[in-house]
Order: structure tokens, then C-alpha cells, then sequence
């Protein structure tokens, strides 16, 4: 991660693991006021807390942020995942939607408020702002919007899309680990399972997996007839997740 205060922060995505840093997306100025730059690095710690859980100092920064300058559009994003995290999807939605109304074409805050809908049963508006996001040719990480729209596909079950997402953000990133894992699941799903081999071959040598991830390979090797590999997969399986639903089920021979 880059640790210059404007350099911008990791992109928040569906993943269900620790909170990622949202990444603020800065806006080039001709001159760069005093409350302009007061309004950046409160955001920028704004930002930091959020990713750490610490919602309330979080909102504190960004109302500094908003104080300085009310027309800073980025500090309006990150209030929308703070309001979101803190269960207030009212006014999360009311900041995402001052963020665009501040500028159209920030691609973080499109990303975001997708997300923000996806996860609320909105998938279409959701996909719909995920691919707003791809559109702006400074979007530095469209890979991560490609992952989320093809997760929001796959939650109401349009297969075709959510592969032609997860292929386009393959072809961005040939190793982002969501979208290959993403791809594994599908051709399984498919019966393409030499295919869905090669996907989770790929996702495990650029990522630790998990409990899923393990318990897809035993299926996957269990169909290609590979014995061995499916034993690799539930030997790991049991041994790094021993608690888990997927090793219950590898037990009880529901797997």
C-alpha cells in the first residue's frame, strides 16, 4: 500500500473478510486551497479509521473534513460507508448519492454505493454503478468493480453475466484471486471441471485459502477422478479448518 496522504487507499470489494481501506479518489484542482488540503487530510484519517473499525473518531474526522470544505465530494463517499457500517443505510445512501452529485465521475464512490446496493437487494442499480465506475479511463483498480457487478450477478443467478464480469476483471488482473476463485465455483457449477481446476490451481498460488476454497477443490478433484489431490484438499481441509461448516460436512459425507 502507498503511504502518501494523497496516493489513494486499497478499493473496498465484497470479499467477506476484514474491512479494507476505502480508496479516496482525489480530483486534480488548478489550486489547492488551504481548506481544500484541511478537507483531504481529514478524509485520508477519516478513512484510515474507518478501515479499523473505529466508527465514531472516523465520523469526527469527516465532519472536520466537511467543515473545511462542504464541497468535497470524496469526504461524502467515505460518510456513506461509515453510515453503512454503522446499520443507517438512509443516510449512507444520502452521502454516496452527494459524492456523485459533487463529481459524476468518481469511480470509488460509483464503486461504493454498488456495493452498498448489491448487498441490500439492489442488484440491478448496484451492477449498474459498477460499470459506471469501469468507464472513467482514470479508474485505477477497474478490476475490483468487474469482481463486485460479476458477485451482484451471481446473487440473483445470472450466471452469463457474472462469468463475463469475472473474465473481464481476469483480463485486467490475471491474478485476482476473487475473480478466479469466482470462476472456479461457476465452471464447477458448469461441469467444466478440468476448467474449474485450472481457475483454483491459479487462486491458490496467489492466495491463502479458505475453508471454501478447500472444500470446492475436494469437489473438483472428486469429479476429475484426481484421488489424490482430493485427499490434499480434504487433509487441509480438516487440519486448518477443523470448526468449520465445510469440515463438519467432509465428515459427515455431505460434502
Amino acid at each position: 500500500m502507498k503511504k502518501a496522504i494523497f496516493a489513494g487507499l486499497v478499493a473496498v470489494t465484497l470479499a467477506g473478510c476484514a474491512q479494507p481501506l476505502p480508496r479516496v479518489q482525489h480530483v486534480p484542482e488548478q489550486v489547492q486551497t488551504p481548506s481544500r488540503y484541511r478537507a483531504e487530510v481529514h478524509t485520508q484519517l477519516g478513512a484510515g479509521y474507518y478501515s479499523r473499525g473505529q466508527l465514531g473518531v472516523a465520523l469526527q474526522e469527516l465532519s472536520a473534513a466537511l467543515e473545511a470544505d462542504s464541497s468535497y465530494g470524496p469526504a461524502y463517499n467515505v460518510l456513506g460507508l461509515v453510515y453503512a457500517a454503522l446499520g443507517e443505510p438512509q443516510l449512507a445512501e444520502q452521502n454516496f448519492a452527494r459524492a456523485l452529485s459533487i463529481n459524476p465521475d468518481d469511480s470509488e464512490a460509483h464503486n461504493n454505493y454498488g456495493l452498498f446496493l448489491c448487498q441490500r437487494g439492489r442488484e440491478q442499480e448496484g451492477i449498474r454503478h459498477f460499470l459506471q465506475a469501469v468507464r472513467n479511463p482514470l479508474y485505477r483498480t477497474p478490476e475490483v468493480a468487474y469482481v463486485n457487478a460479476g458477485d451482484c450477478a451471481r446473487r440473483v443467478g445470472d450466471m452469463q453475466r457474472a462469468e463475463e464480469y469475472f473474465e473481464k476483471a481476469l483480463r485486467l488482473q490475471p491474478a485476482q484471486p476473487q475473480a478466479l476463485r469466482a470462476m472456479a465455483a461457476i465452471a464447477y457449477g458448469k461441469g467444466r471441471f478440468d476448467e474449474a481446476h485450472t481457475y483454483l490451481t491459479r487462486f491458490m498460488q496467489v492466495a491463502q485459502p479458505d475453508a471454501e476454497s478447500l472444500a470446492l477443490g475436494v469437489r473438483i478433484e472428486r469429479q476429475r477422478g484426481d484421488r489424490e489431490a482430493e485427499a490434499s484438499y480434504a487433509a487441509q481441509l480438516r487440519n486448518r479448518f477443523p470448526q468449520s461448516k465445510e469440515a463438519r460436512a467432509l465428515e459427515s459425507g455431505n460434502l
